[in-house]
């Protein structure tokens, strides 16, 4: 039979079932290509790998100091007469040298740590003191003979202890000549004043016409230092000869080294005052490496950095390369995706000190970007 004409209603109809098959093909295909834009898109990201190096290692603290010429000692005259004539703040005195006059009479400066509490005046006497005038007059350049083991009476001169001979007291009466003093070859409580260096005159406490039995002058160290006050708890970790850095008020540094730690114990008691609360503390010197760097500022508020502990020569990772394990520890990641176990040390500045079986340096580990 033969086929029928299409009519123009059927002819509309196959053509909008053909748009719509266009149109849904065109969205399938538009629908294929935004798949693989998020494909690209959810790739893993390229890793960021780090190298395992061999470097140094410190842990550092810096503390508030203060630039000047550190603490003060008051000298105290003894014995009997007036004060006639005092230095003045600024004058430095060395070795030998007068301090202060009594009676007219220089007082000169002798080095050590035994005051003289004695008269020194006939030969045989056995003692600290005399050890401080013998090594005091030998470094002025004045010939004090040889030193017996044993004196006369058979007592045994051990050390830190000298004995008084003739030579010694002829080195006295030259010195005594030196210094326009008359010449007895002996030497009283008071003639002289034992210091532990070279010092300079902070300030001065007593007036000329004032008795010598008093507080006389305040002294410090004759160099510029800076003071730091250290907890007491901590002061173990600082070591006398230390290099550190101070921090000038402009921000420059410039090198130090710790010159002494104090003995004495500050604030922390009950009996502390207004201006020793909280912990206690402990005065350590730095004295810059080159006095030339502090020339200029006569007292200044600065810093100072401690290194308190190093690790030479270890290998080393930056921190985020560390990755923690469920069971407890540390590992490594290796490009490739394993895991290398390890123990970590110190922590500096980012890095962290690391060792085990299979940590090399120059073995390449990932690291958080």
């Amino acid at each position: 039979m033969a086929r029928s004409k299409p009519t123009r209603r059927t002819t509309i109809v196959v053509a909008l079932v053909t748009v719509v098959v266009a149109v849904g093909a065109g969205v399938a295909v538009l629908t294929l290509r935004g798949g693989g834009a998020d494909a690209a898109t959810s790739a893993p990201p390229a890793l960021t790998t780090t190298k395992v190096t061999r470097t140094d290692l410190s842990d550092s603290r810096s503390l508030d100091g203060t630039l000047g010429f550190g603490p003060e000692r008051v000298v105290k005259g003894t014995g009997e007469g007036i004060v006639t004539r005092l230095p003045t703040v600024g004058d430095t005195v060395a070795r030998g040298k007068p301090l202060y006059w009594v009676d007219d009479r220089p007082v000169p400066v002798l080095f050590g740590d035994t005051p003289l509490f004695r008269s020194l005046d006939k030969p045989g006497l056995v003692g600290s003191d005399v050890l401080i005038v013998r090594d005091n007059l030998k470094a002025l350049g004045y010939a004090t003979g040889t030193q017996p083991t044993r004196a006369k009476d058979g007592t045994r001169i051990g050390p830190g202890r000298a004995l008084l001979t003739d030579q010694l007291v002829a080195a006295i009466k030259k010195w005594q000549q030196a210094l326009d003093l008359k010449p007895t070859g002996r030497i009283e409580v008071g003639q002289a004043v034992v210091l532990p260096g070279a010092v300079r005159v902070s300030a001065v406490r007593a007036v000329p016409g004032d008795p010598v039995g008093g507080e006389l002058v305040a002294v410090t160290e004759k160099t510029k230092l800076v003071t730091v006050a250290v907890e007491s708890t901590e002061v173990g970790t600082v070591r006398v000869g230390a290099a550190v850095t101070v921090t000038l008020p402009d921000s420059s540094e410039i090198p130090g080294r710790v010159a002494s730690i104090s003995h004495t114990v500050q604030g922390g008691g009950p009996d502390a005052g207004a201006g020793q609360s909280g912990p206690p503390k402990v005065d350590v010197l730095v004295t810059p490496v080159k006095a030339a760097d502090v020339a200029k500022l006569d007292a200044a508020a600065v810093q100072v950095t401690f290194t308190t502990s190093a690790r030479r020569n270890v290998l080393a990772v930056p921190v985020g390369a560390l990755v923690a394990l469920r069971e407890g520890g540390h590992a490594l990641q290796l490009p490739d995706g394993g895991l290398l176990a390890v123990q970590t040390g110190m922590f500096s500045r980012g890095l962290v000190e690391v060792s085990g079986d299979g940590v090399t340096e120059g073995l390449t580990v990932v690291t958080a970007a």
